[in-house]
């Protein structure tokens, strides 16, 4: 199990829906499922994450790893793995999305925030590490994780969500930076934080 490299928006990865990953007629998963996991787990700890999806890393596997708290500040956290996941969602606000309670952030949109829309309760369905039926889901800052690893696992950034100048300033970030092209990534525990960790 090791930390791989954070895969940066333009990445064609990253923007390229999922493929399920098989389940065989006895409902077994792969037999490299778990070490796939495992990256994803010791990746996302090093990045100092809340979820991370596989294609993140470079994988075009349909499956999330998650370390959450229910609200932003607090403690108590919810930690798990989700394989082939589906989405249900309460309603999107169409309002502009408000810069001191929707800002996100992306392990692949290193070191940069916007604030994004998102429904305040979901729910996510599909399986856990051993192919077992799981049920996951939260309001707040859990549902909004759930549905920016799901959105990863759709072909989508956050980014792909924003509107008016919060669009705007995304796009000259990604400009700033010489994002948006194939081939970039960071390296977790690797130089200075991008998000400010230590």
């Amino acid at each position: 199990m090791a930390v791989v490299a954070i895969r940066i928006v333009g990445d064609p990865v990253l923007h390229t829906p999922t493929k399920p990953v098989p389940v065989a007629a006895d409902g077994s998963l792969p037999a490299d499922l778990p070490e796939l996991i495992a990256d994803l787990y010791d990746t996302m700890d090093a990045a100092h994450g809340v979820g991370l999806a596989a294609n993140q890393i470079g994988v075009g596997l349909r499956v999330f790893v998650y370390d959450c708290a229910d609200d932003r500040g607090s403690t108590e956290r919810r930690r798990g793995v989700v394989v082939n996941p589906v989405l249900e969602t309460s309603e999107i606000p169409e309002t502009m999305p408000d810069p001191d309670h929707d800002d996100e952030g992306c392990l692949s949109v290193p070191g940069e925030s916007f604030p994004t829309g998102r429904a305040n309760w979901a729910r996510v369905t599909g399986l856990d590490a051993d192919g077992k039926p799981v049920t996951i889901e939260g309001n707040d800052l859990f549902a909004r994780m759930l549905q920016h690893e799901t959105g990863h696992l759709d072909g989508f950034l956050y980014l792909d969500r924003l509107i008016g100048r919060h669009a705007r300033g995304a796009k000259r970030a990604v400009k700033a930076n010489n994002w948006g092209v194939p081939g970039l990534s960071w390296m977790p525990g690797e130089g200075p934080d991008p998000f400010g960790h230590s």
